[in-house]
């Protein structure tokens, strides 16, 4: 299974440590998104000599008990990481936990493994959790083959290989029954290279195809600044995987958000490239995952096992693929009335079940987050749809578990 109607987004390799220096840089970049907004268009408290100043929300800062790196080495008592600020050296006390597939003692951890940590509220160079090689796929099913699926997570994020071992299918497709193309699906597993295994399921399923999602209840009067929901994580696509930020799924049309307001014939002349060294990691838009017929090698190769398992046979064409590809615009505004806000405009998310709160930029757009009109229940159940996709390590400063997949939230429009 090479090509699967479109280029598939590499699972390894896109991190700030991964070999490309100017991902720190592009860290600042994207969370000074609302300084810049600010500079533009002026806003209480921001002075232009703001800019100038580091941003406020880059990850391995003292903003955030967040972290993102490579294991260098890990003993009983020591994990080295190297991340996008250089070599990081965390305490593992006797409480510190880690999960690798499953929960397993933090000195199993792999030299080479990326690791995301979450340090000690209080003891700020002791790790409290850590979760290693942990991936995630969202969004519809456009192709499957036996045990293997591919997933299209919209033109933001582009499209990813899910395969489901067998040990992992029956607790899988108790929550998933309807692994089939045009449905929605959420897992949670370990990164491969060009995959991710599945071994969790982050909710429920949808009883709705993708293409129909539910539409938000009428509503009297404004919208209010203050909106409860459920908050999901995703991995990086193309902004920097160490970010504090978030993907809005009610971004402006405007700002042609998941590529929607783009033309086909304007997509056919201006085709999104990768990003040199780092396999297929830019932003793609439909018309161009369509006009590809195969990845770069070893973007999607999969592990000898899950190959003989799965028993690939001749893939269809892009049109297969294509034909249940899902444009959340086109698919309703989904369950949850949200104002449109633009890149750069800042939320302030509470994480209801942690007691934790920060104002988060807006750095993405998640409206592929709309389809889904699903409820949380980490502590308790939440009303029902995604008010806010955020990035890794947003999501484990304001104390979410990585493995649980979302956390029980409110926003405030405005911070």
């Amino acid at each position: 299974m090479q090509s699967h109607g479109g280029q598939v987004r590499n699972m390894r390799g896109n991190g700030p440590s991964g070999g490309n220096p100017a991902d720190s840089a592009g860290s600042a970049r994207f969370a000074r998104r609302r300084l810049l907004k600010a500079a533009v268009f002026g806003s209480p408290g921001v002075r232009n000599d703001d800019l100038s100043a580091p941003g406020t929300y880059a990850v391995n800062s003292s903003a955030t008990h967040a972290v993102i790196g490579t294991v260098l080495d890990v003993s009983p008592h020591i994990l080295v990481l190297q991340t996008a600020a250089g070599e990081e050296r965390l305490t593992l006390a006797a409480s510190t936990t880690a999960w690798r597939g499953e929960p397993v003692a933090p000195a199993a951890l792999k030299q080479g493994d990326r690791a995301i940590v979450k340090r000690n509220y209080v003891r700020y160079t002791v790790a409290d959790r850590i979760w290693a090689e942990i991936g995630r796929v969202t969004g519809t099913i456009v192709e499957r083959d036996a045990g293997t699926l591919l997933v299209d997570e919209g033109t933001e994020q582009g499209r990813k290989i899910l395969v489901v071992p067998e040990r992992s299918s029956g607790r899988i497709q108790v929550r998933f029954p309807r692994l089939q193309p045009g449905y929605l699906v959420d897992v949670i597993g370990l990164r491969h290279q060009g995959f991710v295994e599945g071994l969790i399921p982050a909710t429920s399923q949808p009883p709705y195809r993708a293409d129909q999602p539910p539409s938000p209840p009428l509503v009297s009067g404004g919208i209010p600044d203050t909106i409860s929901g459920t908050a999901t994580w995703h991995e990086a696509g193309e902004e920097p995987e160490d970010l504090i930020g978030l993907a809005y799924p009610a971004l402006d049309p405007e700002t042609g958000c998941e590529g929607h307001s783009l033309s086909p014939a304007l997509d056919d002349l201006a085709p999104a490239p990768a990003e040199s060294g780092r396999g297929h990691h830019g932003r793609h838009t439909r018309a161009s995952l369509a006009r590809t017929g195969s990845t770069s090698t070893g973007t999607t190769r999969l592990d000898s096992q899950y190959v003989a398992a799965a028993g690939h046979g001749a893939c269809s064409g892009a049109h297969r693929a294509d034909r249940y590809a899902v444009d959340p615009h086109q698919a309703g505004p989904g369950c949850v009335q949200l104002p449109y806000l633009s890149l750069g405009s800042v939320l302030r998310v509470r994480n209801d079940c942690a007691q934790r709160a920060r104002e988060l930029p807006v750095t993405s757009c998640g409206a592929a987050a709309r389809l889904f009109c699903d409820r949380c229940v980490t502590c308790g159940t939440s009303p029902r749809g995604r008010v806010a996709d955020l990035t890794m390590s947003a999501f484990v400063d304001l104390g979410g578990e990585l493995e649980r997949g979302c956390f029980n939230a409110t926003i405030t429009i405005g911070g």
